[in-house]
Formats: C-alpha cells, sequence, structure tokens
C-alpha cells in the first residue's frame, strides 16, 4: 500500500520518491499538514511563485468530475512539468473520482499535491490515493516527544542559542498542537533570547504562550489526584480552546503508563512515591513533581491497569463516534477523578 507511518513521513519527504504523482497530506495536526505539503512543493524544485507552473485549488472548488484531471493532464508551457496544488481537500465525490482516475492513470507531467485534514482509515479520498503504485499518503500527527525535541533544537540552534533540561521541559508541556503554532512561538522565543545564547525557564515563562492542549498536564494531575472541580474547569477550558477532546484522553493515558512504572517500583522494590518519582526517566518536570508522587501513593497497579484499560476504550470510542467524543472523554476522566478522590482518604 502506498502509505508511510507517521514516523516515516520526515525521512520520506527528505528525499521524496520520484515515480510518485500523486501525494496526500492528510492529518489532524493542520499547522504539521501545512508544513510538509510546502515541504514537497518546494523539493519539486518548482517555482512557487510562478502561476504557470504551479497552480492552486481549494477542494471545495472542484465541483464536477473531471476538473482536477483536467488541469493534471494540462500540457506545461514554460516548465517541464507542473505542481496542482489542491487545498482544504476532503472526500468529496467530484475530488474522489478524480483523484482515482489519476492513481490509476498518472500524469506523466505534472505533480498532484493534496492537502486534506483528518481522514479515518476508510475515508474515500485516503483510501484512493493507498491503492495506488505511484501514489503516497503522508500522515500528520501532533508532535511527541521526539519529534518537539527536534523542531527546539532545530529553531533554536539556527538562532544560536542552548537550552536548558528544564526549560527544555516547561517548553515541551506548551507546545505541540500544532506545528505551525509551535514554530511560531519558538521563533518567538528565539527572538526574545537573540544575543543570550541560552534559554532559561524564566524566558520560556515570558515569552510563550501555551499553545498545547490547554493545560493537559495539569488536568490530568488532577484527575489522577482527585480534584474533580479543577478538572471539570480545566477540560471546559480545554474544549473552549477548539482542542479534540481524545487528545486529553491521550494524555491520561500516556500519564497513566508512567505511573505504572513507577509504582511498580513502589510494590516490588520498597521504593517510596517520592524516590519512585525521582528516579523516572525522562524526569518528572519539577512543578509537577508534588502531584505525580501524590497519584503513585494512591493508585495501585491493579488500580493503574483497569484505568488505563478505561482510558484505551474511551480512545477508540471518541475516534469511532467523533460526535459523541467530548462527553465520552469527560465522562471516563471524571469517573477516574472521583476514583482518585476516593483513593486519597
Amino acid at each position: 500500500m502506498a502509505q508511510k507511518k507517521a514516523h516515516e513521513v520526515d525521512a520520506w519527504l527528505a528525499r521524496p520518491d520520484p515515480r510518485m504523482s500523486v501525494v496526500l497530506v492528510y492529518g489532524p495536526d493542520r499547522g504539521l499538514v501545512s508544513e510538509r505539503a510546502r515541504l514537497f512543493a518546494e523539493r519539486s524544485g518548482l517555482p512557487l511563485d510562478d502561476p504557470f507552473c504551479v497552480v492552486k485549488i481549494d477542494g471545495a472548488e472542484i465541483a464536477e468530475p473531471g476538473q482536477l484531471v483536467d488541469e493534471a493532464r494540462t500540457v506545461p508551457m514554460f516548465a517541464d512539468r507542473r505542481l496542482v496544488w489542491v487545498r482544504n481537500a476532503g472526500s468529496q465525490n467530484a475530488l474522489v473520482a478524480d483523484v482515482a482516475a489519476l492513481v490509476a492513470d498518472p500524469p506523466a507531467d505534472c505533480l498532484v499535491l493534496i492537502e486534506a485534514g483528518d481522514l479515518k482509515k476508510n475515508a474515500a479520498l485516503r483510501t484512493a490515493v493507498e491503492r495506488g503504485e505511484r501514489a503516497m499518503a503522508l500522515p500528520c500527527y501532533s508532535d511527541d516527544a521526539r519529534s518537539l525535541d527536534s523542531v527546539i533544537d532545530n529553531v533554536l540552534s539556527a538562532a544560536g542559542l542552548s537550552i536548558s533540561l528544564e526549560a527544555r521541559q516547561l517548553l515541551k508541556a506548551s507546545l505541540g498542537g500544532d506545528r505551525l503554532a509551535t514554530r511560531g512561538e519558538l521563533e518567538k522565543l528565539a527572538l526574545y533570547c537573540a544575543g543570550a545564547g541560552n534559554v532559561t525557564v524564566e524566558d520560556v515563562r515570558a515569552a510563550v504562550g501555551d499553545v498545547s492542549i490547554a493545560g493537559a498536564d495539569e488536568a490530568v494531575d488532577a484527575v489522577m489526584c482527585g480534584r474533580i472541580a479543577q478538572f471539570d474547569t480545566l477540560f471546559t477550558r480545554h474544549l473552549a480552546a477548539g482542542a479534540p477532546p481524545f487528545l486529553m484522553l491521550s494524555a491520561a493515558l500516556r500519564h497513566v503508563q508512567g505511573l505504572q512504572l513507577m509504582r511498580a517500583q513502589v510494590e516490588a522494590e520498597g521504593k517510596s512515591p517520592a524516590a519512585a518519582v525521582a528516579s523516572a526517566r525522562p524526569p518528572v518536570f519539577f512543578a509537577r513533581r508534588r502531584a505525580v508522587e501524590q497519584a503513585v501513593e494512591r493508585w495501585t497497579l491493579s488500580m493503574l491497569q483497569a484505568a488505563a484499560e478505561r482510558l484505551q476504550g474511551a480512545v477508540l470510542k471518541s475516534r469511532q463516534h467523533p460526535a459523541v467524543a467530548a462527553s465520552v472523554s469527560r465522562q471516563t476522566l471524571l469517573a477516574l477523578a472521583i476514583e482518585g478522590a476516593r483513593a486519597g482518604r
């Protein structure tokens, strides 16, 4: 199948396969979709500001089957090939029909680049591209810890800056919801620290806004420590910021998995919760240590295993049924917050 896993996309974009005629870049992180689509367009070698070589179309403009096919098969006049760049694509019938036709019979002198939002595995547009031998589907999901580190290093090193470990942890807690927003915050931080040589915790606090999932760590800590009212306030703020509810579930699941490792040291090795947290790798951010210690003390391994299974089920349900994702996420996390409160009595 013509697709890459999320962690393989950057490597592919560094050396795109020249045989590919149709490339679909899609995912929930619209900033990352846009950044990677532009990178692929630049790799084509065509002048992106030349309307004779690069044609940009909004997906909504493709109302009738054949429009995209006709554009892709237009003979280039002033170059060896052309780039047709479709933005804001979805599974519109006309668009899907044209993409399927181009995948089945790729144009000889044209690249077709398509930007789309989050597409399910069985989405018609995604399926049409993945079936092609000369087509490629590239998923874009929100930055994980490794990709965030890479973006941070790229932007700060280009500005001649290094960053302390604690400042990096604080910075990562405030980034990751959208690649363009992340890059914008990093560039703002680099400008703020220009000439300083090193980025400190104070610099991050002064210059960086919270462009992550609206305080996910704080909300997850509230859940595991049984602070029900605080969780409800933070979750409401999270939704009001326009962040997908399942991201909070994912953050909670990652935290529970980390707690399992720390709690195992308490039960199997006899360590104190504080000692288990202190030995965690990667280190727990200093501002969260007390909350994490409380969670390790309250939740047994069996309780954490049950919590992980509940969260996994909620993540699956929220993705299968987006219309009820907010209520499923709230109910699941609220139930865990109640359990955390009971465990602390």
